[in-house]
């Protein structure tokens, strides 16, 4: 299991790699480029699985989050 993802700002690009909950979904991230807050997209969980490079924890094991 990948507990490290990369999550890009669709507002300003500025990359940040952040270390995933295991026991939670993280709904919002304020991008630390431009401060802009963050919100899954429709029918993801969680900011990881909308904007990370790998899907949350429960995503990559084959559970549904939340």
């Amino acid at each position: 299991m990948v507990l490290q993802s990369t999550i890009t700002c669709p507002k300003c690009a500025h990359r940040t790699t952040e270390t995933m909950p295991t026991d939670a979904c993280r709904f919002f991230y304020i991008c630390p480029g431009c401060g802009e807050r963050l919100r899954p997209k429709p029918g993801d969980c969680c900011v990881f699985c909308s904007y990370g490079s790998v899907p949350c924890p429960p995503v990559q094991a084959g559970r549904s989050c939340g």
